[in-house]
């Protein structure tokens, strides 16, 4: 698109990235809900490690599912897919602890693996795969610190419910696509309310759906995965503050600004 002299070629080139683009988007936020419905139906939402696989998955974004994972339940996390004969997979650690040395420690198991400190990629054979499962979250619970396994969230601006518009939206939409060493942005506002929306969502109600607003500002939709235990904090009608990313939701063709909570207090 940028070498091109013909302006109706370099349109059509940038009409099929920006189809690619968001076709990547969709699919890396529904392997993410499948990825998170595997952890829930297997029971492992208090494991040290999040390991989880399905041969549909597209092994192009499977380590930006990886990082959006870690966003709900904070620990090393590692998604495998089907490629080939094998079973490949793109890891990614918390701050501090160290998730090569932990494959490593699991290699019995694996065909091949390499990375660093933050993030790593690997492949194993299908049979093997419930064992190095075992295996991983055995070596990272006996290693890893409890302290790390606590999030610290680092935000980037405290803003007010009415800076969020169709601009803000496409200004953040342009930084994309987001991961390790590019984060997605992560907003804080106060003085916030409920407007009697809230309710908690999930077969162990663990989730924490609320519509908010600010003074007179439009309100918000807002989604808190791993939030649902926060209920009672919004629906008292006390101001809060919430720490949030900034999301577009397409339901039944229509796109509405949503945000994706990461606390609140």
């Amino acid at each position: 698109m940028l070498t091109e002299y013909d302006l109706d070629q370099a349109e059509q080139f940038a009409s099929e990235i920006e189809q690619h683009n968001s076709d990547r988007k969709d699919l890396d936020k529904q392997i993410t809900i499948e990825a998170l419905d595997q952890i829930e139906i297997n029971n492992e939402q208090d494991g040290f490690t999040s390991v989880v696989y399905s041969e549909n998955w597209h092994k192009g974004v499977i380590g930006i599912v990886a990082s959006r994972l870690i966003e709900t339940y904070y620990r090393p996390t590692i998604v495998f897919t089907k490629s080939g004969d094998k079973l490949a997979a793109s890891a990614r650690s918390v701050k501090d602890f160290d998730i090569y040395n932990a494959l490593e420690a699991s290699s019995e198991h694996l065909e091949q693996f390499g990375g660093h400190m933050y993030a790593a990629g690997m492949t194993l054979k299908e049979e093997n795969y419930l064992n190095f499962k075992k295996a991983f979250e055995k070596v990272v619970s006996e290693t890893i610190p409890p302290d790390l396994l606590t999030p610290e969230i680092s935000i980037d601006a405290e803003i007010d419910l009415t800076d969020i518009n169709e601009k803000l939206v496409r200004l953040l939409n342009q930084f994309e696509p987001f991961g390790p060493q590019n984060m997605t942005p992560v907003f804080i506002s106060k003085n916030l309310k409920d407007t009697g929306y809230a309710k908690q969502l999930g077969q162990k109600e663990e989730h924490l759906k609320l519509f908010v607003k600010q003074n007179n500002s439009e309100g918000f939709g807002a989604i808190g995965f791993g939030l649902g235990n926060k209920l009672e904090l919004v629906k008292s009608q006390n101001s809060f503050e919430a720490v949030y990313c900034i999301d577009e939701n397409e339901f039944n063709g229509n796109v509405t600004v949503q945000l994706r909570l990461k606390d609140i207090r």
